[in-house]
């Protein structure tokens, strides 16, 4: 008989943001599917927030193995240490999946602001995953390399969290074909395409025009390109911006490698503002999330959308058994 698969773990995100709304919520939505998933902590929030929006109530269990038997009547809330919270609901994430007790995370919402102000030393959310994860066994390329994730397009990003200006002068080839490596290998591993397709996005206007709109296409995207194509991955580009995102130009290539953060964001929020998916790639667990933040100028108008929380957990879980799959 086979065994049924690892229960997901959410964290909480901030517990004054919309992440306790949007649990509740996306619980509502899949209780009768056949995922599974358990918050880390937040137990006293979530039951605020249930009462206060006339959602069912979650309820507080001692272990992984009670999520299956718990989770079509309630969602299960399992305890976490003392301390900030919205961190260690994410740290007690990762050691659920280390001890094999979960297959993979979904992270609500952090604000990275009030976190700085506490001490905390990582950009956000992905960098302090890479962290807790360093000393797992990984065989691919390792990441992080933030992907972003809609039903009709992947785009995955070289530059992330800097000023434009920044970001520009950052951009090497060596990182281009980092971020190519562990984008190619997820789309393997992680989404089960045999052969994956990548498209690089140009730079500057037209992808440069040979050079007379700049030089970034020449001398730093065309020598990735050939030394990604010479280890065999398939990739197109550069690409003019401006025209590989509508729907002929997306059926050529499974994901876009962008340049900077708004060069991938915007094509995606544009196709499906409410559903898009954050994942992280080349990490030994799996780990997704919504594609928003926290929200907090909505808090407690039960208005909060679940619709990104629940794209997120269902790619989390089609992930995990894919990887599951290839092991």
């Amino acid at each position: 008989m086979p065994t049924a698969p690892a229960p997901l773990i959410l964290t909480l995100g901030d517990p004054d943001g919309i992440g306790p709304e949007i649990a509740l919520k996306a619980w509502t939505a899949l209780r009768a599917s056949p995922l599974r998933f358990a918050v880390t902590g937040g137990q006293d929030v979530l039951a605020a927030t249930a009462r206060a929006l006339d959602l069912a109530p979650p309820r507080a269990i001692a272990a992984c193995g009670q999520i299956a038997e718990t989770f079509q009547t309630a969602l299960p809330v399992l305890p976490t240490r003392p301390g900030n919270p919205a961190l260690t609901s994410i740290e007690d994430a990762v050691a659920l999946v280390r001890e094999r007790e979960a297959s993979g995370i979904v992270t609500n919402p952090i604000s990275k602001s009030v976190l700085y102000g506490q001490g905390f030393a990582f950009p956000g959310h992905t960098e302090f995953l890479a962290h807790l994860t360093a000393d797992m066994p990984y065989s691919g390329a390792r990441g992080p390399v933030m992907m972003l994730a809609v039903e009709t397009l992947k785009t995955v990003l070289v530059t992330i969290h800097q000023p434009l200006k920044e970001a520009i002068a950052s951009l090497t080839s060596d990182a281009i074909i980092h971020t190519a490596k562990v984008a190619h290998e997820a789309l393997a591993r992680d989404f089960a395409i045999a052969t994956p397709r990548l498209a690089l996005a140009g730079l500057n206007p037209h992808a440069g025009e040979d050079g007379n709109i700049g030089r970034e296409e020449i001398d730093i995207l065309r020598p990735a390109l050939d030394a990604l194509r010479g280890q065999g991955i398939a990739i197109a580009g550069p690409m003019p911006p401006d025209t590989m995102f509508h729907a002929e130009a997306r059926e050529r290539y499974d994901a876009a490698i962008c340049l900077y953060h708004d060069q991938g964001l915007i094509p995606v929020k544009t196709l499906d503002f409410h559903g898009g998916v954050n994942v992280t790639l080349g990490l030994p667990i799996v780990r997704t999330s919504p594609d928003h933040g926290t929200a907090k100028d909505i808090v407690g108008e039960g208005i909060a959308r679940p619709d990104s929380l629940i794209a997120a957990l269902r790619l989390a879980a089609r992930i995990a058994a894919n990887r599951a799959g290839a092991a």
